[in-house]
């Protein structure tokens, strides 16, 4: 760079906003309706020393703008931003403070905390006459101007259909920091995603999906370093651009891209979980980083009658104001780019209530929803909401519209009470097994709007919820008032580890149960990171600030119960292989035309149709179910309907065994059990159940049986014998 008094300043343009490098100088333009003077400060390479202050001149429709023909790719800068300090007006302006680019592609240099990032006198009582004066710069994240050159080649975006997609839920850091086969520079980071071991893992696995849990630039609260903690899950965003830094090995956003790549040519779709809720700003007490300094009243929803205060949907201090279009462009420019720029294939949002705000209520069709809908690129990825907030209203389960997806609770509710053995439950578990059609269908929307789940990030683990009756968040540091104590857990009979064998092989099966039932209900199915190979996280179901071996998976092979593994491996290529498990329109429960059977049959353990009355029986643990694959909707290339095998599926959330009378097949053949969960895979692979049989279901199992011909089955036996 040259001498300030030297260096070279153009106009620019106010648009796009950020910093863009055009291959000869960089654009910098940043919004801010309320301010009175802007500063583009850029800095050395270490991000220490301020080497230029240049006030930008120009202002076009409230965006301040310049262009830097001297300017290249990894400068630091910053902005800083004069107005007026009255915070009880919602005006929180502090040029003293440097702020973070909104719209910057990459960030650096970790936050190093001090009371200069405060705009105002931490400790004093009064905010409107404690303004701080002292620089923040020293110890503050520094905007990068980046090249977003990239070779992208052939990539291609897997296009996954819904009915097909199974979702992975991973943590970038925590997936690989301990994995022995990945380099241990690369643990932990977007490149350790993209190792050959992870790809193998991830495609013998099955999925199709994986969701990563926040990798927007996110910040460490101060509270939590100062008790030796860090905000480990993410969900804290100060950057909706830039990629989180301390996940990348290489200091270069193409990282990101790299892994990308790479899933893609895997076949695997990548998922973004967002949080465009709230910021890491806080409350009212918070540190002034970027948008409260930008333009606080602008950028954050105010309480009406007293704008010193936040409005706070997500428990987090703020919320973003989505009444504000320049807010509203802010998110859409961020979802553009990470699907345009960055080729991620979908976006889960962190309390995707509060997005649809647009006054106080939640409005199903909210501005922000309206724009996604019709928007030509996002309304083609997949976008899968967290349909609830903190505020009043914020349930929203089942309310979001057509090309949405949500993250299903009531399904995780239902199968984690009827396996913990709760009695008047499976009425509401037949409606989440067969993809809630109470809830989604009179919308128009399908089976694979239903996101199922049983464990995620947020909660416990698998290993946990069968371990455990209460959370054990002592680790955190909050007395154990954090998390949930709405767990729908069981230990079995211990609370936490135990070496009594029984106690083992239940805590075995229950996984098993619940596994087998996440993968065999309509809907998409979601599996937690490190739930295949027995992950726990000691009963902490709350592990936001654990980022140490807590959350970190474990891969010795002491540790990994690979039997658990297969179990599952062995789930989802069944769940692949037929289609009635993975159907694209809602059972009807009606005969099929000209086939004199139903599409779907609930059986009580005699063998006959569920009647009403049977369905709120508080007593009833055990339910069956008959699936018939030539109602199953999968269509060839050239839409010619492809059948599929009929299943019988029986479940006992029973204490004890019941022998369950199987009903004649509709083919008029017999069952063979190619599942049981009371031994990880059948208890006689070679036993032939005819109409009126009695299958020996055993106590809290579940069994799948498939229509089978006795005498073609043999004739294969004795294909195989004879080849062998």
């Amino acid at each position: 760079m040259s001498k300030p008094s030297e260096l070279i300043v153009w106009p620019g343009k106010p648009y796009p906003l950020g910093s863009t490098w055009d291959g000869e100088g960089v654009n910098f333009a940043i919004f801010s309706e309320h301010a009175e003077a802007v500063a583009l400060c850029l800095f050395d390479e270490e991000g220490r020393r301020e080497i230029h202050r240049i006030m930008m001149r120009e202002q076009t429709d409230q965006v301040w703008h310049c262009y830097l023909p001297e300017a290249r790719p990894e400068q630091l800068y910053g902005f800083r931003v004069w107005g007026p300090y009255e915070p009880s007006k919602g005006l929180r302006f502090n040029h003293h403070k440097l702020l973070l680019d909104p719209y910057a592609k990459q960030i650096r240099n970790g936050i190093r905390w001090h009371d200069s990032h405060f705009g105002y006198r931490v400790g004093h009582r009064n905010e409107d006459l404690s303004f701080d004066r002292r620089d923040s710069a020293p110890g503050m994240l520094k905007s990068v101007v980046i090249d977003p050159a990239f070779t992208w080649g052939s990539d291609r975006a897997p296009n996954i259909p819904w009915h097909r997609t199974v979702i992975y839920e991973v943590h970038v850091k925590g997936f690989t920091a301990r994995h022995p086969d990945v380099s241990p520079a690369l643990r932990g980071t977007y490149a350790g995603l993209a190792t050959a071991p992870v790809i193998d893992y991830l495609t013998r696995l099955g999925v199709t999906a994986v969701e990563l849990m926040p990798v927007h630039t996110f910040i460490d609260d101060r509270h939590l370093i100062e008790r030796g903690l860090r905000n480990y899950w993410g969900y804290n965003t100060i950057g909706f651009f830039a990629p989180e830094p301390r996940y990348c090995a290489t200091g270069s956003v193409n990282e990101f891209k790299t892994m990308v790549k790479t899933l893609h040519s895997a076949g695997i779709e990548v998922i973004l979980d967002v949080v465009y809720n709230h910021t890491a700003e806080g409350n009212q007490l918070g540190p002034t980083l970027s948008f409260r300094g930008i333009d606080n009243s602008v950028y954050y929803r105010l309480v009406g009658d007293n704008p010193r205060y936040y409005m706070d949907y997500t428990g987090t201090g703020n919320t973003l104001n989505m009444r504000h279009p320049r807010v509203l462009q802010l998110i859409m420019d961020s979802l553009r780019y990470w699907a345009l720029e960055m080729h991620v294939d979908g976006f889960r949002f962190d309390l995707a209530a509060t997005l649809a705000r647009e006054l106080h209520e939640v409005d199903r069709l909210g501005a922000f929803l309206d724009i996604i809908h019709q928007d030509p690129v996002l309304s083609q990825v997949k976008l899968i909401a967290e349909p609830w907030d903190l505020g009043e209203g914020g349930y929203q389960v089942g309310k979001f519209p057509v090309g949405w997806a949500e993250w299903n609770d009531k399904y995780r509710d239902a199968v984690r009470s009827y396996w913990k053995g709760d009695g008047g439950i499976i009425g509401e578990l037949a409606y989440r097994v067969t993809g809630s059609s109470d809830l989604y269908a009179r919308s128009g929307r399908r089976p694979y709007a239903s996101v199922n789940f049983v464990t995620a990030h947020d909660g416990f683990t698998l290993q946990d919820l069968v371990s455990y009756n209460s959370k054990h968040n002592e680790a955190n540091g909050e007395e154990n008032r954090d998390g949930t104590d709405n767990n729908r857990s069981w230990n079995c009979g211990v609370e936490g580890p135990t070496d009594d064998p029984e106690i083992k092989r239940l805590r075995a099966l229950q996984k098993r149960n619940l596994l087998a039932t996440l993968f065999l209900s309509q809907g998409v199915p979601m599996l937690l990171a490190g739930d295949a190979i027995g992950h726990t996280q000691g009963g902490n179901n709350n592990a936001y600030c654990q980022d140490n071996e807590i959350s970190w998976l474990d891969w010795s092979p002491e540790h990994m119960d690979t039997e658990l593994l297969s179990f599952v491996r062995r789930l989802i290529a069944l769940r692949k292989d037929h289609s009635v498990f993975r159907r694209r329109n809602f059972f009807q429960g009606r005969q099929i035309r000209g086939a004199g059977i139903k599409d779907i049959a609930w059986l009580r353990p005699d063998g006959e149709e569920m009647t009403d009355e049977e369905w709120n029986q508080e007593f009833a643990r055990c339910l069956g179910v008959s699936l018939s694959g030539q109602a199953a909707d999968e269509v060839d290339e050239r839409g010619q309907p492809v059948h599929d095998d009929n299943f019988l599926l029986l479940m006992n959330a029973h204490h004890e065994e019941i022998p369950f009378v199987v009903p004649e097949a509709p083919s008029g053949s017999g069952w063979f059990a190619i599942l049981d969960t009371s031994c990880q895979t059948t208890r006689n692979p070679d036993a032939y159940y005819p109409a009126a049989a009695k299958y020996p279901l055993q106590a809290r199992s579940l069994a799948l049986l498939v229509e089978r011909d006795p005498n073609r089955v043999r004739r294969t036996d004795r294909r195989r014998s004879s080849a062998a």
